[in-house]
């Protein structure tokens, strides 16, 4: 079989088989498939398309390129929960420990931030000695005594996607429905999950701008996992405000904390965690229904169950043993923590999130370089949202800042990313639709 025949067909709008897709993706593990063949038929993909069938077989044999998790050791489904990313998304922080608290066991294999987006292992990684890249063993000894473990892919998780990602990202072929399917699938299935929840964003804080586009991945993402044998569901989300009052790296993990705390709880950051566990945990049959499920997790959040279990896998994993009596005391803090006021007071309309997330990048929050050190207590608090009312005395939120300079960049980013009006605006719904 030749690589450069398998290329012509899928040039030529032909089906690719199983043998096909699975020659081709040994090839790309082992290395005798060449980068400028994989720019060929992804390119050929992302213009002629690939079907349902070819999608499936492409997301198996990515997933099977390394190794592929099992857990005969637990006695209850293994699950997860994978976002498209956002600006101030720390939903997994709470989830994994708040479905951990349920029964289930959450094998999280999360990643950094990529371009406007913020990413959970960059978070975690400002809480001093907690470990994101641990060995096997120490990850399942934490999913087996806390529940739940938050790591970052290894390099035996899926190593063709992150080959061919690589290419990917160079040759512009990354927005290609089947092609993303197939890259976030492959590396969830690999950790040997029964189930699994997506939260798709859309808006111009999302990678997916709109909601037809948003839709499409949730359909192939769910059909995908179907066929490859992992029931998922998906919720299609709002992501044109940032999520929650905080965006940035320690400042999130603060924030994550002080909900598991009950001490502070945003609204939609709430609304979306709770949305997302029920429906999981009634997928993985746990529950009966979304109404006992919410029931039940809010217990689990009020007795400080989930919030014990958070502490428990930072621990194990080698952070501080009180980080969650004292977060403050373990987390870095800003030089410069200023608020910054509207240009025009007023409610706020809009905001274009993607700018202010890409204004975390410029407080060094995010990289630019793949090799950045990150400056993880930079970032907004106190971050309005749309509906509410900004004036001189009621800032739009409060950058934290490495030097007056960086404050002065990012206010300015707020101050021309945020719209106000004199009408307060309808809010839009954060949930937009569930797919299944």
């Amino acid at each position: 079989m030749l690589p450069q025949e398998i290329i012509r067909k899928k040039r030529d709008c032909r089906a690719l088989t199983a043998e096909d897709i699975d020659f081709f993706i040994k090839g790309v593990t082992d290395g005798t498939i060449a980068d400028c063949q994989i720019a060929a038929l992804t390119m050929a993909a992302f213009i002629n398309g690939l079907s349902a069938e070819e999608t499936a077989l492409l997301t198996k044999a990515m997933r099977d390129s390394g190794d592929v998790l099992a857990w005969p050791e637990l006695d209850a489904p293994v699950v997860d929960k994978h976002s498209s990313g956002g600006v101030g998304d720390k939903i997994s922080l709470m989830l994994a420990p708040l479905l951990a608290a349920a029964g289930v066991y959450v094998p999280m294999i999360s990643g950094r931030g990529l371009g406007h987006t913020g990413g959970t292992l960059d978070k975690l990684d400002s809480i001093p000695g907690y470990q994101t890249q641990p060995d096997n063993a120490l990850f399942r000894k934490t999913v087996k005594e806390a529940g739940c473990a938050i790591i970052g892919q290894t390099a035996r998780l899926a190593p063709a996607d992150k080959k061919i990602y690589a290419v990917r990202d160079v040759c512009a072929t990354v927005e290609s429905v089947p092609l993303i399917t197939a890259s976030i699938l492959s590396k969830k299935l690999a950790a040997g999950l029964d189930y699994l929840i997506m939260d798709l964003k859309f808006g111009n804080g999302a990678f997916m701008e709109n909601i037809d586009d948003g839709r499409k991945l949730a359909r192939s993402i769910v059909d995908t996992a179907a066929r490859a044998g992992t029931k998922t569901a998906a919720l299609l989300t709002d992501m044109n405000q940032v999520l929650g009052s905080a965006a940035g790296n320690a400042v999130e993990v603060k924030e994550a904390v002080d909900y598991l705390k009950g001490a502070t709880r945003d609204p939609r950051v709430h609304e979306l965690t709770i949305s997302l566990a029920a429906k999981l945990l009634v997928t993985a049959d746990i529950f009966a229904d979304i109404g006992t499920a919410r029931t039940k997790l809010k217990e689990y959040l009020d007795s400080g169950k989930a919030l014990e279990i958070f502490a428990r896998m930072v621990t194990l994993l080698g952070g501080p043993a009180d980080f969650t009596d004292r977060p403050e005391k373990y987390l870095p803090s800003a030089a410069v923590v200023k608020p910054v006021f509207p240009l025009a007071a007023g409610y706020v309309e809009s905001m274009n999130t993607r700018n202010i997330g890409l204004g975390i990048i410029g407080l060094k929050g995010g990289r630019t370089t793949p090799e950045q050190k990150l400056d993880y207590a930079t970032g907004y608090t106190g971050f309005c949202q749309i509906g509410d009312y900004v004036d001189e005395q009621t800032p739009l939120a409060f950058v934290h800042a490495a030097s007056e300079e960086d404050y002065n960049f990012a206010a300015d980013v707020l101050q021309r990313n945020i719209v106000t009006s004199f009408d307060k605006p309808a809010l839009p719904p954060l949930i937009a639709e569930v797919v299944e």
